[in-house]
């Protein structure tokens, strides 16, 4: 089968690549190297079923080229990151919501079957917690950019099903809840590459608030074959499903475990959102998906734990 990957020499995007010539499909690869990187992708461009092209996906005349000879794609390409979201306010809007529909309707004109990469931001400050895919969005005030990412990916998500109802296409949705591992880069805001690199250097780790807050974290590997399964799964077109790990941790307990696992002499600092991000900044107080769904559909079960998670990542930037 010949595959598409949007963003696909992103953190995610690559590793994604790499199963599915495992596999045996031939693979293609779009990105624009905003925030993914030659790097990730060098290892698989000399694979005979690997190309890549390196521009937009708001070339309209290169995705329509790419997606007429493509089989399934996989959408992953968006500007990522709170950091890459509040520096690159209208850029990463562009990006988000024209790039997915130059996607979907080339996806459409050619019946390719698509599945978007959407995001746990989706759910907001709602603090009812699991979230469930049906659950009520509650945001903040559009003065705050962070909010912007949230609602540019639940534009996604209503042109997904919008073309999945009245086209017939088919779309699969995964709203990823902080996917990490080996090639992620605390660049654009990531916690656990940021304090794994700090530790590994006896740099500060900041802890933004009071570090109460907590989060899930998934292996990239458990979130890329979750997403595989969903694309063979029939049942699975026009639904949008959870996609990550249950398991919650605070932030400030994130950051004494990598201490401990790294030998770091880091000193722990709290640093306030504002001073971190911009004036008025938002946060969600705790983050953590209901898995039952996906569990229904095709029995996902990550493999990884937390500790798991963290030794693969250290011994990346060790390496």
């Amino acid at each position: 089968m010949k595959i598409l990957l949007t963003g696909g020499a992103g953190f995610i995007g690559s590793h994604l690549a790499e199963k599915l010539l495992k596999d045996g499909h031939q693979v293609s690869v779009i990105d624009n190297l905003s925030t993914g990187k030659y790097s990730n992708i060098i290892h698989l461009v000399r694979k005979k079923d690997f190309s890549y092209t390196i521009d937009s996906i708001l070339n309209r005349e290169v995705m329509e080229k790419l997606i007429e000879k493509t089989d399934r794609i996989y959408h992953l390409a968006a500007a990522v990151g709170v950091k890459y979201i509040i520096d690159n306010p209208l850029l990463s809007l562009k990006t988000n919501i024209v790039g997915t529909e130059n996607v979907l309707e080339f996806a459409n004109k050619y019946k390719k079957k698509v599945l978007i990469a959407s995001t746990s931001e989706i759910y907001g400050k709602n603090d009812t917690i699991p979230f469930k895919e049906e659950a009520d969005r509650l945001l903040g005030s559009t003065h705050i950019s962070r909010w912007s990412y949230s609602s540019a990916k639940a534009i996604d998500e209503f042109l997904a099903l919008a073309y999945f109802r009245e086209k017939k296409l088919p779309v699969v949705i995964v709203r990823c809840f902080n996917t990490v591992g080996p090639r992620q880069t605390g660049q654009y805001g990531m916690v656990i590459p940021k304090f794994v690199k700090n530790a590994l250097l006896n740099h500060p780790l900041e802890v933004y608030g009071d570090g109460k807050q907590t989060r899930c974290f998934c292996d990239v590997d458990d979130v890329t074959d979750g997403m595989i399964k969903l694309m063979n799964e029939k049942k699975a077109e026009g639904e949008i499903f959870n996609i990550g790990n249950d398991k919650s941790i605070s932030i400030e307990e994130l950051a004494n475990q990598i201490k401990k696992l790294t030998n770091s002499r880091s000193k722990i600092e709290f640093i306030k959102y504002e001073d971190a991000y911009e004036e008025g900044f938002e946060d969600m107080r705790h983050r953590k998906p209901d898995l039952s769904k996906i569990i229904e559909y095709i029995n996902y079960k990550p493999k990884y734990n937390l500790k798991q998670i963290l030794n693969r990542t250290i011994n990346y930037f060790e390496e």
